[in-house]
């Protein structure tokens, strides 16, 4: 794990190119603490940081390959590398290095561009070719690690994290009103779209070619799902050694590692399931990390220590105390580049320190599985408002979303003529592309009740929910719902949030390098397969993966019902630390400064929540949303336009 940032074929003085390299690697730093390289030649230049765990003493970037003229700028892990590099020795290949950078190089010599279809990893790279002058920037399938970019004249910058691009001459950062909306409406910007005006993320799956005559982009992987009615014909005992077999060979790859690696244990099925696959690979023991929390709605710590004692694992809780949440956030913002309208990526930022704290720097994760294999309960609530749409004027259907959600006290006494409104089961359109989101989608747009008139003038007209739809692939409407369901869960807000804000940029903000065993594309191509019964039986969730973790942990923990990891969000604010911040980026002169937000309207929210701890995700979304996005344009914009963008900063 690493960062990197360069450029190539770019409109920049030659006198300012090193120093710049400088800079934008200082920018990153703590992507990578144990190491710094920097490479350059007339038309290209690349800045590395590395952070050390596979060929500590050899693996050195940038890395290149010799008489073919090939150099390399790594970011992530190839988990195969062992296979596809004894593969390359038999056909006569020598390596010089133990390291999977070497690899990368050695498969693009004989596969060009087509090497992507052998990586099994997390990744994003720059592999420039000084013979044909020609860079190819690529990033993995699933979006694990990132990679920004922004044209310079003819050519390319590129970054591990936006805050290296900052570092350019004469660019100013502004903010883009745009990818603004579709946060506080999808919870992330839609790929390319960043909130900086300018850059751009290249998208999970795709590669990018860079010459002196042209910039492509092109995509080398798709998530897919079978037509509605032709999943392939598998039987339950058949999908649960198969998701067994190949969720465990993803533990074990991932074990990989000339360090130590960890496992995160919320207490749920999937982080412990991981731990369980990954416990007796540890030949000194498994180190288990937790995150607990003082308020019983959030606190899982009872599952944690059930599931560490039963696997015997060495287990850490990093406590989350009423003002841990307000004491980082702002550190939180800084790592993750991006608004947020949930605390929760604070807890897990404090999480990753501790990890580190503790003298680890890999940590597998169990991110992922709610997405492939049907866990949420967005997927559960759209059967069950496609149940009660058959039967619109039905009183009892709708009382069955009193179930699905136990652990929402203020859902349980409301009315079978609420839950329809509120769930949209008599209104809603059944052919819509967006019907098992549009709850979500009206219940987070209320956040924009908030907006400044100045912000509303600029995004007149403007559907974030609509360009969603856009997006979405020729095949999508072939799908069966709850496919449909998943790929947007697993196409936008995976990479754009949960792999962004609470997974890389949190964790590698203190040198953690997290790994994810069910977003091994073998897995996720799997589970794309599976009949729909398979994942959401009735109303229960995951249901080929309970059968598998039937063999592995538990019985309390395999028929747990699922909790969403959630951490406290106004409350958080209610400290001295809390309070400090709500002073001084959400006063009335902050917001009129920014210019985002109205005022009188922030101004009742802060009265509001000065009585009381809020109630209800909008205005809850809203306090953190609002926070967060002024925080941002603090320390990115208004910082930045005070002292211009300079070459040679340690800023960022």
């Amino acid at each position: 794990m690493c960062g990197f940032a360069g450029f190539c074929h770019a409109d920049l003085p030659v006198m300012d190119r090193e120093p710049l390299l400088h800079a934008m690697g200082r920018a990153i730093a703590h992507r990578g603490p144990d190491a710094s390289g920097l490479w350059m030649d007339e038309h290209c230049g690349l800045s590395h940081v590395r952070l050390s765990v596979v060929g500590l003493e050899d693996g050195q970037q940038p890395m290149e390959s010799g008489a073919s003229q090939l150099v390399i700028a790594f970011n992530g892990e190839i988990f195969n590398y062992v296979e596809l590099r004894d593969q390359l020795a038999a056909s006569g290949r020598r390596f010089r290095t133990a390291s999977d950078t070497e690899v990368i190089l050695a498969l693009y010599e004989t596969y060009g561009e087509d090497c992507l279809q052998h990586l099994n990893g997390d990744f994003a790279f720059a592999l420039y070719d000084r013979r044909a002058r020609r860079l190819l920037l690529a990033r993995d399938r699933m979006g694990v690690r990132p990679l920004f970019y922004m044209r310079r004249g003819r050519g390319l910058a590129f970054a591990s994290e936006a805050k290296a691009l900052l570092e350019l001459p004469d660019y100013m950062p502004a903010l883009d009103p745009i990818a603004l909306d579709q946060i506080f409406t999808l919870w992330s910007p839609i790929p390319p779209r960043t909130l900086f005006k300018d850059i751009s993320e290249l998208e999970p799956g795709h590669f990018m070619v860079v010459t002196a005559d042209r910039i492509e982009i092109k995509s080398y992987w798709q998530l897919d799902y079978p037509d509605a009615g032709d999943s392939p014909p598998v039987t339950e005992d058949a999908a649960v050694e198969s998701v067994g077999a190949l969720l465990g060979d993803a533990v074990r790859i991932r074990m990989r590692a000339d360090v130590k690696v960890s496992a995160y244990l919320s207490g749920g099925l999937d982080s412990s399931l991981i731990c369980a696959l990954a416990a007796p690979l540890a030949p000194q023991g498994l180190h288990s990390f937790s995150v607990t929390f003082d308020s019983a709605e959030h606190d899982e710590s009872r599952f944690q220590t059930l599931v560490a004692e039963s696997l015997g694992t060495r287990h850490h809780s990093a406590s989350c105390g009423p003002d841990a949440i307000a004491a980082v956030f702002e550190a939180v913002i800084a790592a993750t580049e991006l608004p947020i309208l949930r605390t929760a990526p604070a807890p897990l930022y404090s999480l990753a320190g501790s990890v580190r704290d503790n003298g680890m720097k890999v940590v597998l994760t169990g991110e992922g599985a709610d997405e492939i294999f049907g866990g949420y309960d967005i997927f559960r609530e759209a059967k069950l408002r496609r149940f009660c749409a058959r039967q619109p004027a039905s009183l009892r259907r709708p009382l069955l979303f009193h179930r699905l959600y136990p652990y929402l006290p203020g859902l349980q006494n409301q009315s079978a003529d609420y839950l329809a409104a509120f769930f949209g089961t008599r209104s809603d359109r059944l052919d819509d592309p967006l019907f098992s989101h549009r709850p979500r989608l009206r219940n987070t747009a209320g956040t924009k009740l908030f907006y400044s008139d100045a912000l509303r003038a600029q995004l007149a007209g403007y559907d974030a929910a609509e360009e969603l739809v856009e997006k979405l692939p020729d095949r999508f409407g072939k799908w069966d719902p709850l496919h449909q369901a998943q790929y947007l869960e697993t196409r936008f807000l995976l990479p754009g949030y949960i792999l962004s804000s609470q997974g890389d940029r949190i964790a590698m903000a203190h040198g953690v390098e997290g790994r994810f065993p069910y977003l091994d594309h073998r897995v996720v191509e799997l589970a794309s397969r599976l009949p729909p019964q398979l994942k959401v039986k009735g109303l229960t969730e995951k249901h080929v993966l309970r059968e598998v973790a039937r063999r592995h942990l538990p019985e309390v923990i395999k028929k747990r019902p699922k909790q969403p990891y959630r951490a406290p969000d106004s409350a958080s604010f209610r400290g001295e630390p809390g309070q400090r911040l709500l002073e001084t980026y959400l006063s009335g002169d902050a917001v009129r400064t920014a210019g985002l937000f109205s005022s009188p309207a922030v101004d009742k929210l802060m009265a509001k929540a000065a009585r009381h701890p809020l109630a209800g995700f909008r205005d809850n979304a809203a306090l953190v949303g609002m926070l967060s996005t002024q925080i941002w344009s603090a320390r990115f914009l208004e910082r930045r336009q005070a002292s211009g963008a300079f070459l040679g900063s340690n800023a960022g």
